[in-house]
């Protein structure tokens, strides 16, 4: 595995890769990386000839520059990780050159972005915009490869894409999750094993929620409320939000579209550290 720093270093590789005709798949992450990063390197490998991953911590997403200077790195093991998958590059940018100075653009999608996690985190969404914009204009692969767990975020990347004729197919890799059913996250490392007891309710209330709607035990305008109360009795401290979408624009359920795909989506705070989570419904 090559690790680089710099675009052209990485779009000479790139280069000589799309001469010998070969498939390239990209994985972006912010390092920390758990299983369910490695299930989306695995996904990009049964998908493509060639495999980059890139490890950027983006200040820009960050509302809280405590949360960014306090997000876990581990570089060295992280790269030991990708080896053993057969990733092919890495990338390791610095924020020198994602974001040379003076920096004026930011890349802004409307609508998707403007409720849950975008009206709790204003200005969220802008930062991981900007920064997969450029990764992928950088990389230019056939693939991206992201995971659904951050499924309103991977549904704007998806939108991005199209709107601004970036020739990239975005692939969502399913949701890694302990035997407990909790979503893996790099953030859970923060959590005691009072708070992963907790966390691990959060699925499970999500899961009764689906169930009860499917069996017309509770009608969506209901549902928010008793989320709500559930999560808080469960353990956690506070709860942004747990909502039910329609699964493409993220609409609040109505008697017109609760036909369509929909997603039960919820973020709750516990010991400091903020989960997010999502199913199908």
């Amino acid at each position: 595995m090559q690790k680089v720093q710099q675009v052209e270093d990485l779009r000479r590789k790139v280069t000589l890769w799309r001469k010998e005709g070969q498939k390239i798949a990209f994985v972006p992450t912010m390092g920390y990386l758990h299983e369910g990063h490695l299930s989306l390197v695995k996904l990009a490998k049964n998908n493509a000839d060639k495999v980059i991953v890139s490890i950027f911590v983006n200040p820009l997403q960050f509302n809280d520059k405590s949360d960014f200077t306090r997000y876990p790195r581990e570089e060295a093991k992280d790269a030991a990780l990708l080896i053993e998958q057969g990733v092919d590059v890495l990338y390791l940018p610095q924020v020198e050159v994602m974001y040379p100075q003076p920096f004026f653009t930011v890349v802004s999608v409307r609508e998707i972005t403007s409720e849950l996690e975008g009206a709790v985190r204003p200005g969220h969404f802008d930062g991981v915009a900007t920064v997969v914009t450029k990764l992928l204009l950088q990389i230019l692969p056939d693939i991206a490869i992201l995971g659904e767990k951050d499924y309103q975020q991977l549904s704007m990347i998806k939108v991005m894409v199209h709107d601004l004729n970036i020739p990239v197919e975005i692939i969502g890799g399913e949701t890694v999750r302990d035997s407990e059913g909790l979503a893996l996250s790099s953030r859970n490392v923060f959590l005691s094993e009072k708070g992963i007891h907790i966390a691990r309710q959060m699925n499970k209330v999500l899961s009764s929620l689906a169930a009860e709607l499917k069996d017309g035990k509770i009608t969506p305008d209901q549902l928010s409320a008793k989320a709500k109360k559930r999560l808080l009795d469960s353990g956690f401290e506070k709860v942004d939000y747990c909502e039910l979408r329609t699964a493409e624009t993220f609409q609040s359920v109505t008697e017109e579209n609760k036909a369509r795909s929909l997603r039960l989506l919820a973020a709750a705070h516990l010991e400091k550290v903020r989960l997010i989570d999502n199913i199908a419904v």
